[in-house]
């Protein structure tokens, strides 16, 4: 059975990290969680001093910043699923929050910060093998990935479940201020100059606004193995 690229993609909040992780242990590929190197190249600026008092961002700063800062997956020896590091620390929990939240794609919009991440991206996809999940994924990091998913769902669905898992962690963040982050990043990663969110053409579609994981994971599989087999 060949090893191919698995490509998911699609818009904040889907669940796409959840599905990827569950996916890629079903079928014995490494998962690689894109969206946790911008959120960790975000608390890198904020860390940094990039950000000003009125949310701009000290491009020349964040550069430089970024030019000597490490971002690596390691497994958990515990649960055995990756968490993300930033030069040599554990960030896994701090890059979850609202606040990084409500400023990663300014971050991501940046050329730069893209061609960085995007080149360790190609890099780490090399030889198949993976399951990527993203927002450029199937379009710019591998266009010639065997297998893309562009999923999406209502932005009061995503909000709700991105609203319940923020209380799960202990973060009581109202609802309203997580359904105005969700529709705010939607404009921001559909409308960014560089590599915006698109459904590229040969990828399916998968609204789960109404789907449960088990019924999604069944989709993934069926045309896991049909493309796998050709």
């Amino acid at each position: 059975m060949k090893r191919i690229i698995i490509a998911i993609d699609g818009t904040s909040s889907t669940g796409k990290s959840s599905i990827a992780r569950q996916l890629a242990e079903r079928v014995g590929y490494t998962y690689i969680d894109t969206g946790a190197m911008y959120r960790a190249v975000t608390l890198l600026a904020m860390q940094g001093g990039a950000f000003s008092d009125d949310g701009r961002i000290d491009e020349a700063r964040l550069q430089g910043l970024l030019e000597k800062a490490t971002i690596q997956f390691r497994a958990n020896p515990r649960t055995g699923r990756a968490e993300t590091f930033l030069n040599d620390e554990n960030v896994e929990q701090e890059i979850r929050s609202m606040q990084v939240s409500s400023h990663v794609s300014p971050i991501a919009a940046l050329p730069f910060v893209r061609k960085a991440l995007v080149t360790q991206q190609q890099k780490m996809g090399h030889g198949g093998g993976i399951v990527m999940d993203g927002r450029d994924i199937g379009t710019t990091v591998f266009p010639q990935a065997e297998m893309k998913i562009f999923m999406t769902a209502s932005p009061e669905v995503r909000a709700r479940r991105r609203f319940l898992e923020l209380q799960e962690k202990g973060m009581d963040t109202p609802y309203e201020e997580v359904l105005k982050n969700v529709q705010e990043r939607d404009h921001i990663d559909t409308h960014r100059a560089t590599s915006p969110l698109r459904k590229a053409d040969d990828a399916l579609l998968l609204d789960n606004s109404n789907m449960t994981m088990e019924e999604e994971m069944d989709v993934l599989l069926r045309i896991f193995q049909e493309k796998t087999a050709e």
